[in-house]
């Protein structure tokens, strides 16, 4: 193995890490620009009102007993 082929390789990654990073960071900025939230926002809200339906009494129809 060539030595300097180890710091190619490791270019060549931290190059698609930053490109991923980039794709992220747009996606993040698209979403506060009024665009549809992502499945990720859509679930975490959805969770958080089940949890607050959970936390909530219940509401009883009928009558305490005296």
């Amino acid at each position: 193995m060539h030595p300097e082929v180890h710091l190619a390789l490791h270019d060549t990654r931290a190059a698609e890490l930053r490109a991923d990073a980039d794709a992220y960071r747009l996606a993040a900025t698209a979403a506060e620009d009024g665009r549809p939230a992502g499945l990720r926002t859509r679930l975490g809200w959805t969770l958080v009102e089940v949890g607050l339906k959970l936390a909530a009494p219940a509401k009883n129809s009928a009558p305490a007993p005296a």
